[in-house]
């Protein structure tokens, strides 16, 4: 597409989609499925802001992202399908690319992992995250193949309460231990029939609270996890803990509302370029916010309304919020992942009352 046009999308009037948008679709009768999907196009800085805010074009981003990354790739990653099994129950669950989404990460657990084994340990703990939180978004009933990843995934615990993470150098996923054993605690945490009481995981959970009594969290935006694991999981953080984590997150609120990944982690770049530190993003705000709800800040917070007026006003005109990547400016995944918490937060200060589309 080389030019602005004026579009239709599920009766939402669309001006000015971005010329450089890909093979997004401009006009489309039927929301997205493994037959119709639209690669969603790169995730660039220079997407122009949309008019005005648009629920359905961000789950529209959200599914032509996710089953796009699943057919081309074959796949799960925590920037893109597993943020989107996080994320996509709170516009609406019942759609078919959320329906085959979470058919194909059950199918991760109950036949791969069956016939070849898993390829990681981080793998199990992602899906067991996944599959748990989708659950509780859902059907509030833990699933079989949720089970069934917990049940591994305490096998893959290391004697010392840890697991082992891929360290491809990646911020702020793929990059350290720290990451994975606050994010199994979480997976834990959200876990619906109060898995948590249950043997294997009292005993797991108590793993993984020496372990990271004895690993102290490498960046601010570990912290952050560790801050929405305590409010689900004691023995994580103390009172005074939380206190200074969430003192911190205010100190680096933009005057604009928003927060920067960046500024969340002292995390090295690969292409030898300099962090941006000031520029508010989808990652950054959608995450912060989101953590600050559930840590119980209440969403009448002045602060809160404010970064929430950022996310309504920076929405890119595909549907997604941009974030910068922290490691090399090619691909810029963490867009995905940015764009699932910034409707994460929004659902939870309040913002998304009905379903849609």
């Amino acid at each position: 597409m080389t030019h602005f046009a004026r579009l239709t999308l599920w009766g939402v009037t669309l001006a000015g989609l971005f010329s450089g948008a890909g093979n997004l679709r401009a006009i489309a009768d039927e929301p997205p499925t493994r037959e119709n999907f639209e690669n969603p196009g790169p995730n660039l800085p220079e997407e122009p802001v949309a008019k005005s805010f648009s629920l359905t074009r961000a789950a529209r981003f959200l599914d032509n992202a996710a089953l796009s990354w699943q057919t081309q790739r074959g796949c799960f990653t925590c920037h893109t399908n597993y943020a989107y099994l996080y994320a996509r129950p709170a516009i609406a669950a019942d759609v078919e690319a959320h329906r085959d989404i979470r058919r194909e990460a059950e199918s991760l657990v109950m036949q791969r992992w069956e016939e070849k084994g898993p390829r990681w340990d981080a793998e199990v703990v992602a899906t067991a995250a996944a599959l748990a939180f989708n659950d509780s978004a859902t059907t509030g009933k833990l699933s079989p193949a949720a089970r069934s990843a917990f049940d591994l995934m305490w096998t893959r615990q290391r004697r010392d309460g840890g697991f082992q993470w891929i360290k491809c150098g990646w911020p702020p996923m793929e990059l350290d231990d720290h990451y994975g054993v606050t994010l199994a605690a979480i997976a834990v945490g959200v876990a619906p029939d109060n898995y948590a009481s249950t043997p294997e995981a009292r005993e797991g959970l108590e793993g993984i609270r020496q372990w990271l009594k004895s690993h102290e969290a490498p960046t601010l935006h570990h912290k952050v996890m560790m801050l929405w694991a305590s409010t689900m999981i004691e023995g994580i953080f103390t009172d005074a803990e939380r206190k200074s984590v969430v003192e911190t997150l205010w100190g680096l609120q933009g005057t604009d509302g928003g927060w920067n990944l960046a500024s969340l982690g002292p995390w090295k770049r690969g292409d030898g370029r300099e962090h941006d530190l000031k520029t508010s993003d989808g990652y950054g705000t959608g995450f912060v916010l989101y953590v600050l709800r559930k840590a119980g800040i209440p969403s009448a917070d002045p602060r809160i309304e404010k970064g929430i007026a950022w996310l309504k006003a920076n929405q890119r005109e595909s549907g997604r919020w941009f974030t910068r990547s922290a490691f090399k400016d090619s691909k810029h995944y963490i867009t995905h992942a940015g764009t699932a918490f910034a409707i994460m937060a929004l659902k939870e200060c309040g913002q998304i009352e009905t379903a849609g589309p």
